[in-house]
């Protein structure tokens, strides 16, 4: 079995599907099926079960998973720990980002330590909160963007933005300076998914809110165009905001609900994931 066939099954296992897969290793879904089958014949077990929602692993398969997973941990480190050695840093920092923070907080700190560490290649994927928490817990990225509080990861904070209530153009709290949320539970809300629903839920329940949750959706440009067609109202962090906001409005919220971002170690952590936390914290 070679590295990149172990490269392959992990990619499907970490993107729940052949084509998610393929994509994340800058190959082909016929091409990675066939790897994929070419292990099956090897193991002679099933690893995955395709299912509406894209594949699941067999019992085999979360074996066959968790024995690649630490097979390529263990190359990564020897990469790594042999460069770190010499004095430089090598190897491959897998880093999974939440897709707001990517480009707007992420992005000049990563190139400015690429830099300084031209022999370090980098891997970085989105994904939801809960998504790259799960990442950073099974070994499938060394950072990970999350939002804190965050119990349990020893992060170093990155930046931040504020929740914001979206509007229907004209609607009635539009013509307000700054909106309780409290306003907004007389009316019928789009509850984000991508991993600002806790924040926001745990905000109304303090406030003493009971938000009438009637949708629910995962991309900022979905959340903005349900808002539009006058399906509800939401709330939204700032960096989530897509450029154009045809058909909303967006107000302060009262009192002001704050989201402070973070990169947090996970727990395959090595030598060039320290040493970007610890140049994070020194900028």
């Amino acid at each position: 079995m070679t590295v990149a066939q172990l490269r392959a099954l992990l990619a499907v296992a970490d993107h729940g599907g052949f084509t998610a897969g393929a994509e994340r290793i800058g190959s082909t879904q016929p091409a990675v099926s066939r790897v994929i089958a070419a292990i099956e014949r090897e193991l002679g077990a099933p690893l995955f079960v395709r299912g509406r929602d894209g594949v699941a692993p067999t019992e085999a398969g979360e074996i066959a998973i968790r024995r690649a997973r630490a097979a390529l941990l263990q190359l990564d480190r020897l990469h790594e720990e042999v460069a770190a050695s010499a004095g430089r840093l090598g190897g491959t920092l897998r880093i999974a980002s939440l897709p707001s923070a990517t480009g707007s907080l992420l992005a000049a700190p990563l190139r400015a330590f690429t830099d300084r560490h031209p022999a370090l290649a980098v891997r970085l994927f989105e994904g939801t909160d809960r998504e790259v928490r799960d990442w950073l817990d099974g070994g499938a990225a060394d950072l990970g963007v999350v939002t804190l509080p965050a119990p349990g990861y020893a992060a170093v904070e990155l930046g931040g933005d504020e929740m914001v209530a979206v509007l229907p153009a004209g609607h009635a709290l539009a013509a307000e300076p700054a909106v309780p949320l409290g306003a907004l539970a007389a009316e019928r809300f789009i509850l984000p998914t991508g991993g600002c629903g806790p924040l926001i839920l745990d905000a109304a329940r303090r406030g003493g809110a009971a938000l009438d949750i009637a949708l629910e959706a995962r991309e900022p440009q979905s959340l903005v165009e349900l808002v539009a067609a006058g399906l509800g109202v939401t709330v939204m962090p700032t960096l989530n905001l897509p450029p154009e906001l045809d058909g909303v409005t967006t107000r302060p919220l009262a009192p002001r609900l704050p989201r402070t971002l973070a990169v947090a170690p996970g727990a395959a952590a090595g030598p060039a994931a320290h040493a970007f936390l610890q140049a994070l914290a020194a900028a």
